[in-house]
């Protein structure tokens, strides 16, 4: 059941729970929001970890603090929900938008903080963002009614309101420096509009029609209902461009309308601007709506229109799917204006036959030539990165085969084009890495040092995770290793501040040290430290991780990392009741499946959100445990989901078994989302498991006909195959005890709250025991701090009577 409350009422917190019969006789009822123990909520009350932005010339870090969850009546705050998007219409933002509490700034060559001063005392920063030459960061500060523009002078660490007309923020703090950092630009709400008032009595029916046009779409959640939805989403979403110079100079530019695309040209004189157009849909988000993107003068007056393209709701559900027409439209970060895109010669359906999937073009100022192709690709297109004309990078990949391809172009001609790599995107022990890059003129290009750039990569390996810093030859494609992260730490290299000093910006941590933010000398092996964070748990120290290995029956590798309690010893204490978390995942080859991910020397922060905080209630934990699911060669991995589902399940038990912490007679199967689902499944095809805990999970699948996760056979194509993967029509197997917790305003695609509804429905009429726990206000994740306790509280009372106290 779903429980909704209106803030003027809200004076009593409660949530709504259908309850088992074997736990209370009414059904449902409503409850109280209920606390875990002190030692749970300190886990949960625990500072977050700090984040940082370089400034563009490396020499200062700004540190950005961010505050503890939410309360209720946070959450609480209306909220509209329009066209795949939520938002505050109370001030134009994004429905409860993450935001920065604090900040400070560290000067990289000293190590030395500054406070900034006059920011306001109740700072909820948007956004923040570095003007190109350094001296400035622009600010965007939430309000209960609207959303401000603030501007620090980093030089003097004070902070000032750069402007009283508001910021219109449903797309998050859009704030576009000039190159030569003269001023911004953002969007503003459009004054003068008139917000729609609901009709009392509906003037006529809502009508939606299809005439032989195939158009599969996916599920799909907030989307517009009526044409009352379209006059709000009229209303909120359409602003005007504003320059905001440091000057004092405030301007507006062309006519209001619903930009969702701002990008200023390298040069400065030029700005490629995106519109959303009607006709709307009420079958797709506004991402699949018309689109019309356009270049402007600095005037604000049309010198170009790249395309227009049409609603978009009919696209083929396979992932390699695009667009016709041109799409991905950028600037070239290398050159003073000419633009980049891509098309697609294969309608944009992989289905369709094509040696050619894609061509890359550019078209520089003033866009009178003819478009110059840059490249054929046999995949689709993703990204562009150059160090200047005769160097640039171009990614492709393809979805199904799991390949990718970077090439080296001349975008002068004057080269052949050559291919850097081809690897699959699935194999994280061969990656490659991600190319540094450097500002110059505002301009952030691709490094590189006598023809070799500047990766950097994850390293992971067999032993886990070691970032590296590598040297790349293009001619030859031999790559020299300059850095690797060392045990006992895991170091993770962020920036590149000096290439002559090839220093970097790293983050370190350790098991006990929390990750903070380092100098790292390469050439001599010196480290600085620039921020230094206390340990947010102490009383946590004691709990110890471990990565372990093992395999499944058909010898697949795989993995996990266990959490034991403070303290523990399983030759004295004996075998432990035990959580496995997991979230399934396919893979194209049993090789790329078997890899080891994260590292031992991580910190160890103890999850709320996972199941660690176990561990300090007398569990053994085994969370992150590998759930692969794989498909090689033709075969489709969901085609043997339940029986690789199966497997993955006893391997891991077995392996808690073997190495004596786990009572295989008190195991428990948990998880989130497409884990939630794994979760009803196995307790429905398996009697491995003691009990479950699924949250806000999908479990009837013919609920989600055109695909779900990556499946991309529609419920027509294989319509077994949509009854074999869905618990719901197995939920007379369900005979171990299944709690299960679902955000009310889940926003997830196909994760709709009545999956949950349904299920619990199901098992309750079955004579399964089961529990169903609503949380008001909450999305796909749950951020209240009462709503997080309560579920913690639910988790822990359920494994301490059906598992840890099972007979």
């Amino acid at each position: 059941m779903q429980s909704f409350f209106k803030v003027a009422t809200l004076c009593a917190a409660t949530l709504t729970v259908s309850l088992a019969p074997s736990l209370s006789a009414a059904n449902p009822v409503k409850i109280d929001y209920q606390e875990p123990a002190q030692e749970i909520i300190d886990i949960v009350d625990a500072a977050p970890s700090p984040g940082a932005s370089l400034s563009p010339d490396g020499s200062l870090l700004l540190v950005t603090g961010y505050p503890a969850l939410p309360d209720i009546y946070d959450l609480a705050a209306e909220e509209i929900k329009l066209a795949g998007r939520r938002i505050n219409p109370a001030n134009y933002t994004v429905s409860q938008a993450r935001y920065i509490s604090d900040v400070k700034l560290v000067d990289v060559a000293s190590g030395d903080s500054r406070a900034i001063s006059g920011l306001p005392d109740d700072l909820k920063a948007l956004g923040a963002a570095w003007s190109p030459d350094g001296n400035y960061i622009a600010v965007a500060q939430q309000e209960l009614d609207q959303v401000q523009l603030w501007l620090v002078d980093v030089r003097k660490a004070e902070a000032s309101l750069w402007s009283s007309t508001p910021l219109n923020a449903v797309w998050g703090a859009r704030l576009e420096w000039r190159h030569d950092s003269a001023g911004l630009y953002s969007y503003t709400v459009a004054s003068g509009l008139t917000k729609p008032e609901a009709a009392v009595v509906p003037s006529g029916p809502v009508i939606t029609e299809s005439r032989g046009r195939t158009a599969p779409g996916r599920t799909y959640q907030d989307l517009l209902q009526n044409k009352y939805d379209e006059s709000l989403f009229d209303y909120y979403f359409t602003s005007r461009v504003t320059y905001f110079g440091l000057n004092g100079d405030e301007r507006v530019l062309g006519d209001a309308a619903i930009y969702n695309g701002l990008s200023l040209s390298p040069n400065d004189e030029y700005l490629l601007t995106s519109v959303i157009e009607r006709p709307y849909s009420y079958a797709v988000p506004h991402y699949r709506f018309p689109q019309t993107t356009r270049v402007w003068n600095q005037q604000g007056e049309v010198v170009y229109t790249v395309v227009e393209q049409p609603l978009a709701d009919n696209l083929p559900i396979a992932f390699d799917a695009v667009v016709q027409g041109r799409r991905d439209v950028s600037w070239r970060n290398d050159a003073d204006a000419t633009l980049v895109w891509a098309q697609a010669t294969d309608q944009g359906d992989p289905a369709v036959e094509a040696e050619i999937r894609d061509q890359v073009f550019q078209q520089a100022a003033p866009f009178t030539e003819e478009p110059q192709k840059l490249a054929d690709l046999t995949k689709r297109y993703g990204r562009l990165l150059a160090a200047d004309a005769e160097h640039v990078l171009i990614w492709e990949r393809w979805w199904a085969d799991r390949d990718e391809k970077l090439w080296l172009l001349d975008a002068t001609g004057q080269r052949e084009t050559q291919l850097v790599w081809e690897r699959s995107w699935e194999d994280r022990y061969n990656d490659p890495g991600t190319p540094f890059t450097v500002q110059a003129d505002g301009r952030r290009l691709l490094y590189l040092d006598d023809g070799a750039m500047l990766l950097s990569g994850n390293g992971a390996s067999s032993e886990g995770d070691r970032p590296f810093i590598d040297r790349y030859t293009l001619s030859t494609g031999e790559a020299e290793r300059l850095w690797r992260s060392e045990a006992p730490y895991y170091e993770s290299p962020r920036a590149l501040l000096d290439p002559a000093e090839m220093t970097f910006l790293t983050q370190r941590e350790g098991v006990n040290d929390p990750a903070d933010f380092f100098v790292r000398d390469v050439d001599d092996n010196n480290l600085v430290a620039l921020t230094d964070t206390p340990h947010p748990m102490p009383h946590t120290l004691g709990i110890t991780r471990e990565l372990i290995t093992y395999e499944r029956e058909d010898g697949l590798a795989m993995s996990a990392e266990m959490y034991l309690p403070a303290g523990y010893n399983p030759e004295t204490d004996g075998p432990l009741p035990t959580i496995v978390w997991a979230y399934p995942r396919e893979y194209k080859s049993s090789a790329a499946a078997a890899q080891i991910s994260g590292s031992p020397y991580e910190f160890v922060r103890i999850s709320y959100w996972a199941p660690q905080y176990l561990a300090t209630q007398g569990y053994a934990v085994l969370d992150s445990a590998t759930m692969p699911i794989v498909g090689e060669g033709d075969a489709k991995p969901n085609d043997t989901f339940i029986e690789q589902l199966v497997m993955n399940g006893k391997a891991a038990i077995k392996a808690g078994v073997d190495l004596g912490v786990t009572d295989p007679k008190r195991v428990a199967l948990g998880g989130h989302s497409y884990g939630a689902f794994m979760t009803a499944n196995m307790l429905a095809h398996s009697d491995l498991f003691t009990a479950g805990i699924a949250r806000s999970g999908a479990y009837n699948r013919s609920l989600t006909p055109f695909g779900f996760q990556r499946e991309e056979r529609t419920v027509w194509d294989d319509p077994d195959l949509y009854v074999q993967m869905s618990p719901f029509f197995h939920a007379h197997k369900i005979n171990e005890p299944l709690l299960m917790i679902h955000g009310a305003n889940d926003n997830n695609s196909g994760t709709f709250p009545m999956q949950s509804e349904r299920l619990y429905q199901a098992v309750k009429g079955l004579g399964g025991t089961t529990r169903l726990v609503m949380l008001p206000f909450e999305s796909h994740g749950y951020r209240a701090r009462e709503s997080v306790l309560h579920m913690l509280w639910e988790q822990t009372n359920w494994l301490d009577e059906f598992v840890k106290n099972a007979e």
